[in-house]
């Protein structure tokens, strides 16, 4: 992308890389269908496929097929080399704001991806998420997830945040509390940290995120990290 990225995807554009994997779309994974910018028959691929996507065939439902045609729309920018062009190459009634809000849907940090993938974001509030950037990208889907966040609440705090709000308030807002998340541990293990709370006159959050810290700090991380 070269017209106002803030792409976090690490991976190389139009590869299937969640779609794929059948951890995440089950039998779906299958009929992953992936472009290569640098191919002239796949470029002409993610044209036909932005086309169809633009019309309307694929429905909200389908977080698969609304997936690979946000693979199709971010192939396409990167093969023609501008939105603009994209657009055109299209065809008639695909707009260059279609094609790139939802190439900055494909240009999301995987772990965000997975989730769209899975169906607990549903691409719509994605494309509003993918609006943002850095570290806000996060914090708004985790809480769509955490808080059930319809769509229109998600674009709300997108909005917001890009009118100059803090994140945090934005989200708060909407009714839900960042950094909250509810955990289900083995009895023994939930036993042991509530002992151990006690003992140290601290929550459970507090020892819970000591030790998630020193995890990820000698953890090298799992696919892409941002």
């Amino acid at each position: 992308m070269n017209e106002d990225s803030r792409a976090d995807r690490r991976s190389p554009v139009g590869e299937p890389v969640v779609r794929s994997d059948p951890a995440v779309t089950g039998e779906r994974a299958a009929e992953a269908v992936g472009f290569d910018p640098d191919d002239p028959e796949s470029v002409a691929e993610a044209a036909e496929t932005v086309a169809r996507f633009a019309a309307g065939d694929v429905g909200d439902e389908d977080h698969v097929l609304m997936l690979r045609g946000a693979a199709a729309c971010a192939a396409l920018v990167r093969g023609v080399g501008s939105y603009k062009d994209a657009a055109e190459r299209a065809g008639d009634g695909v707009s260059v704001a279609f094609i790139r809000k939802w190439a900055r849907v494909h240009d999301l940090p995987q772990a965000i991806r997975r989730q769209v993938a899975s169906g607990r974001i549903v691409p719509s509030a994605a494309k509003h998420i993918a609006r943002l950037g850095g570290p806000d990208r996060y914090l708004v889907a985790w809480a769509a997830i955490d808080g059930d966040l319809t769509v229109r609440e998600v674009r709300s705090i997108a909005s917001a945040v890009n009118d100059g709000s803090d994140v945090e308030a934005a989200v708060r807002e909407a009714g839900v509390d960042l950094g909250h998340v509810g955990l289900d541990l083995p009895l023994d293990t939930y036993v042991e940290l509530r002992r151990r709370a006690s003992n140290r006159n601290a929550e459970p959050g507090d020892l819970v995120a000591e030790a998630l810290n020193g995890y990820f700090a000698d953890s090298p991380g799992d696919g892409e990290s941002k």
